[in-house]
């Protein structure tokens, strides 16, 4: 699923993030997500979210 639609991420679900950190690297770090932070409701870079831990980081993957 597109991780740039707002709607498409939902709290409960698990995602893989980029966080700003690793944008050059592109390393990606999965989790749960417990907070949307994009009010938008599309970004081209994704849709920035907290997982559960506290890492922030912009959406590139929906896990099925």
């Amino acid at each position: 699923m597109d991780g740039t639609i707002r709607k498409n991420i939902k709290q409960g679900i698990r995602v893989r993030v980029v966080q700003k950190q690793d944008q050059r690297s592109g390393k990606l770090t999965e989790g749960v997500v417990i907070k949307i932070l994009t009010n938008s409701h599309t970004h081209p870079h994704g849709i920035k979210v907290m997982l559960e831990g506290g890492v922030v980081g912009r959406v590139k993957e929906v896990v099925n």
